[in-house]
């Protein structure tokens, strides 16, 4: 069976002679280790060029964490320009932006992003953990601080969604906030981000993936699970994929590469043909909602 048409709902764009993002320019201390392979350019020539012989057909830029200290609508305007640009084939065609939803400007923030017509949401990481190795944010209650909050809901006025970035454990909170706001549309990244591979740790991850797709206004990207497994293969990631399909149901899950950070543990090209291998005795109509039409549905693209 043939790799289907496909939308990559997750990957990256950095024009580092030209854009500040100090994280790949100075450097930090990565919990994935080395990743000086991708602390380089990457243009939608790039994409492109990693995408070559694939059947790709439409993308979704995430938040690349541009310089928090620079104006972050910044990326965005840079991002549609890319894709108005000749030779970027409409990529990006979503562009998921940057606010700090618990500032007091957030809500004005958000009105300048969805100024631009690919814009369609905002990510703000709110991974937490106590080890300050894996914290994102350095506040554990974000989601329920009536500051952040009035900033969430600003979403809604403008027809915006949320990728959702949280660790396994902070699950159980995301489905709260998923039934506390249902106007927000939210796509949870990176299949949930299940850390720790022994039984405990993927227990902990069904479980909060569980309430997650109990709610109404969830859906989830399948990707990025070779930055806790080292590899990504298709005999490698199979249980993970299956499983939040089998969770979520297959109307509300889609693919993604997270490329060029996942490129420190594959090739563009293996990645979808892992995620073609696993799904290969799925239905026609199955794997055009897993590759292509649910991202369609969800960006809105």
């Amino acid at each position: 069976m043939a790799l289907p048409p496909f939308i990559d709902t997750h990957h990256h764009l950095w024009d580092l002679e030209n854009n500040p993002y100090p994280w790949l320019t100075e450097g930090i201390d990565h919990f994935v280790g080395d990743y000086s392979i991708f602390r380089r350019t990457y243009l939608i020539s790039h994409l492109h060029e990693d995408a070559a012989g694939l059947p790709l057909v439409k993308s979704v830029h995430v938040q690349a964490e541009w310089d928090h200290e620079a104006d972050p609508v910044g990326e965005t305007a840079w991002l549609q320009s890319v894709a108005d640009s000749e030779g970027s084939r409409g990529m990006p065609h979503a562009i998921i932006g940057f606010a700090d939803l618990s500032e007091r400007g957030a809500p004005d923030l958000v009105a300048r992003h969805a100024e631009h017509s690919n814009w369609r949401g905002i990510r703000h990481m709110l991974n937490w953990a106590e080890d300050p190795k894996w914290q994102f944010t350095d506040r554990n209650d974000l989601m329920t601080d009536s500051d952040w909050l009035r900033g969430y809901r600003s979403l809604a006025d403008h027809g915006g969604s949320f990728d959702l970035q949280v660790w396994p454990w902070q699950l159980k909170d995301a489905a709260d906030l998923a039934n506390r706001v249902p106007e927000v549309p939210i796509v949870l990244d990176h299949t949930g981000m299940p850390r720790d591979w022994d039984d405990a740790g993927v227990e902990v991850w069904r479980d909060g993936m569980r309430a997650l797709a109990d709610t109404q206004n969830v859906s989830v990207k399948i990707s990025a699970l070779g930055m806790f497994s080292g590899e990504f293969s298709g005999d490698r990631i199979r249980q993970f994929v299956l499983d939040t399909i089998e969770i979520f149901g297959v109307d509300k899950c889609m693919f993604a590469s997270n490329y060029p950070v996942d490129m420190l543990f594959s090739s563009y090209r293996a990645i979808w043909e892992a995620y073609d291998e696993v799904t290969a005795d799925f239905s026609v109509e199955d794997r055009e909602m897993l590759f292509r039409t649910n991202a369609e549905k969800y960006y809105r693209i």
